[in-house]
């Protein structure tokens, strides 16, 4: 793996995202630092659960920090010998929720410049949400287009794109083409 890459893991839930990020990570051979975004609810006993196991999964030796907020700011921070393993979009979108459409346009904007000039390797894991019905409730369709377009704004900048899928890995990179994501973006502002 080159020193400096920007790599996307997306696909369903339960499709082996995570596990795919976390083998590259250590394929990096660089100090890596685990970003965790969820937040922990001391009584939702199944979610504790299933970020213990996500945490016994993780080697020893890596770093947690969670960034509940502030992605830019760590991603920002890394050095040509850091490994950064985001997970999730998904979770820090949500936790942002409730931001206005400009705040949350400052924070995507701000994220992808760090990302941009980032050093050394980052990783990032996103879920793909948009695959079933439109959601009912208008905060599961903010939720649905707000990662979306992160998802579709952070592959237009990586390195690399793996789409997770079935259990398998494909490198989108290779395989697809990508799409101007300006001309979208303006299409969107326009309806």
């Amino acid at each position: 793996m080159s020193e400096q890459q920007l790599i996307l893991v997306t696909g369903a839930a339960r499709c082996g995202k995570s596990e795919w990020a976390e083998t590259l990570a250590i394929e990096s051979g660089k100090v890596v630092t685990y970003i965790a975004t969820a937040t922990i609810d001391p009584t939702d006993l199944e979610w504790q659960a299933r970020i213990l196991r996500l945490q016994q999964r993780r080697p020893a030796t890596w770093q947690t920090v969670a960034v509940i907020e502030d992605l830019a700011t760590e991603i920002g921070n890394a050095q040509l010998s850091d490994c950064l393993l985001v997970d999730s979009l998904g979770t820090w979108v949500a936790n942002l929720l409730d931001r206005s459409d400009s705040e949350w346009e400052q924070l995507t904007q701000n994220l992808l410049a760090k990302l941009t000039h980032s050093l050394g390797t980052t990783i990032l894991v996103a879920e793909e949400t948009g695959w079933g019905v439109v959601p009912e409730y208008a905060s599961g369709r903010l939720f649905r287009d707000r990662l979306g377009m992160l998802t579709r704004q952070t592959g237009s900048i990586s390195t690399t794109v793996y789409l997770v899928t079935g259990g398998h890995v494909l490198n989108l990179s290779q395989l697809g083409t990508k799409l101007d994501v300006k001309s979208d973006m303006a299409q969107a502002t326009q309806s």
